[in-house]
């Protein structure tokens, strides 16, 4: 199996990405959104990044087939929050475990070098050793846990937050 090839995310990848995404919606928690999404409402997720600054999106394809995704956008929507960027990533469940996440974020983070971003953010659905695992091996450490904030598939979720603070002043 070659590398796949990873590169900014253009909207003729939506379907993929929209595909992927809804397998998660569908069949764990990762994601507490309970209905699979449309392509129209994905296409205004897609539009929030862009091919520079802080909000990002990469995708990891092979032979026409999207593979993956990572991406930055605004943790919140307050100014003062600008160069703190959360981040998410979803791999097709038969790449889990393959490497892919681990080359996504190392492309997403050599990418967004250089830009104004202090703090990276990303929110976890417990349990999940393996995202935990993916988010600590690039310096992210739990900086809290919100317990029982999720109700989906009859239970409730807890969800960690990780946070990765850049050096500066």
């Amino acid at each position: 199996m070659s590398s796949p090839l990873i590169r900014p995310a253009v909207a003729e990848d939506l379907p993929g990405l929209l595909a992927i995404y809804n397998h998660y919606v569908v069949h764990t928690p990762i994601t507490f959104d309970i209905q699979p999404l449309t392509l129209a409402q994905r296409a205004v997720w897609l539009d929030q990044f862009g091919a520079k600054g802080r909000h990002r999106l990469l995708v990891a394809e092979s032979e026409g087939e999207l593979l993956g995704y990572a991406g930055s956008h605004a943790f919140r929507p307050k100014q003062a929050y600008e160069t703190t960027a959360e981040v998410t990533i979803y791999c097709a469940p038969h790449r889990c475990g393959t490497g892919l996440g681990r080359a996504l974020y190392a492309a997403l983070f050599s990418a967004l070098q250089g830009e104004d971003i202090r703090v990276f953010m990303g929110g976890i659905t417990l349990p999940n050793a393996a995202s935990v695992a993916l988010h600590e091996s690039f310096g992210f450490t739990c900086c809290g846990t919100m317990h029982a904030v999720g109700r989906k598939f009859g239970r409730y979720w807890d969800v960690a937050w990780y946070e990765r603070v850049l050096p500066g002043p």
